[in-house]
């Protein structure tokens, strides 16, 4: 768990820039080849990239269609607070650290150990972090999402190739739009069948007249117990990590 996250930790770093440095614990406290002005913007770049953390980890990786499914079943089933937020967020973000295991280990292996021991520059461990995570994103993005921003980048002038790779300020965009779109398919697919439950109990009770009764207060508890006696969070999980190439 802990390469996971310095995995990942690092990975945040390396989006930002291409030409990040080795972080001074003194980063910090003194100035930059005692420059004050070089020193602001170290800090202010430091800063900056540990606030849009979690932004980055998001972007990079199958959370999206985790939480949306999670997040989509819960309202399906009418419980607005049950599982609590907490425990959805968790859990997508260890099913993410799941998911993301072998790129991590890539990450880690090619770039992050080499740079700490000194064997490889900052440029070099940035191609080579960013690479496990771009065939990730490349392999689990829609064609037709990609299309899409390499034609906007083409308009707008913009490069689309990074050394002969799709540059990442184009492919990320593109994964994140595909992530989503696969999030509510599935999110789709898991409702259905508790749709079906309400049109059923909403038909009985207006048959037997009873108006003042809301179908959902009926609805609820079999709705519940339907998705307990399939092994619904087995399936859906699993439905889900195999979703992923």
């Amino acid at each position: 768990m802990t390469r996971f996250v310095l995995a990942a930790l690092a990975m945040m770093a390396m989006v930002a820039t291409a030409d990040a440095q080795i972080l001074d614990p003194n980063v910090l406290t003194q100035p930059v080849d005692g420059s004050v002005a070089s020193w602001i913007i170290r800090t202010f770049g430091l800063l900056t990239v540990l606030s849009v953390a979690p932004g980055i980890l998001i972007m990079v990786t199958s959370f999206p269609r985790f939480i949306i499914a999670f997040a989509i079943l819960r309202a399906g089933m009418g419980l607005m607070t049950t599982p609590a937020n907490l425990i959805l967020i968790s859990l997508a973000l260890f099913m993410t650290f799941y998911v993301m295991a072998p790129t991590f280990d890539r990450a880690w292996d090619n770039g992050i150990q080499p740079l700490l021991d000194n064997e490889i520059g900052e440029a070099e461990a940035f191609e080579r972090i960013g690479d496990p995570f771009r065939d990730f994103m490349l392999a689990n993005t829609r064609d037709k999402d990609l299309n899409l921003f390499i034609d906007l980048a083409a308009e707008r002038g913009q490069p689309v190739t990074t050394d002969g790779k799709i540059d990442l300020r184009v492919l990320i965009p593109a994964f994140m739009i595909s992530e989503i779109r696969r999030g509510f398919e599935i999110g789709f697919l898991v409702v259905l069948p508790f749709l079906v439950i309400d049109l059923v109990v909403a038909t009985i009770t207006m048959s037997m007249g009873m108006m003042m009764l809301p179908p959902t207060a009926i609805s609820l508890p079999f709705k519940v117990l339907f998705f307990v006696l399939i092994d619904g969070w087995n399936l859906l999980v699993g439905s889900l990590v195999r979703s992923f190439v």
